[in-house]
């Protein structure tokens, strides 16, 4: 595994954006890593957007291609010590101590993560 995916990484994949689609078709050779919060946020943007049996089909093609990472104690008062630092989403907060806690880089686009200095690697998925 060497990179970690947040909700916008693969929605933006799902959807079809590009760069970010051609740079999520790289690495899921490597099974990249995402939290399973940011799983339940795909899902249930995918169920509002299409219906719970799209979410589903979603839901276990990410199982199937990602490493899924379930967040342990420290994991979650990391990411609390994150939330009360920035005002960014939570799920956001979540995504960056998953990829610090694995010391791999975090791809997303979304404007709150990439405007702020987190304390992980961070690559920018909308340009190429």
């Amino acid at each position: 595994m060497t990179v970690c995916l947040d909700s916008w990484a693969v929605l933006a994949w799902l959807d079809g954006e590009q760069p970010a689609m051609d740079r999520i078709e790289q690495v899921l050779r490597d099974r990249p890593l995402m939290s399973w919060v940011n799983v339940v946020e795909v899902y249930y943007r995918v169920e509002r957007d299409h219906g719970r049996g799209e979410a589903d089909t979603v839901l276990a093609g990410m199982r199937k291609s990602f490493a899924l990472d379930l967040p342990g104690t420290s994991l979650m008062i990391e990411t609390g010590r994150l939330k009360s630092a920035m005002p960014i989403a939570l799920a956001d907060c979540f995504a960056i101590a998953t990829a610090k806690s694995h010391g791999v880089t975090l791809l997303t686009g979304d404007p709150e993560i990439l405007d702020r200095e987190v304390p992980c690697a961070v690559e920018d998925l909308r340009v190429s």
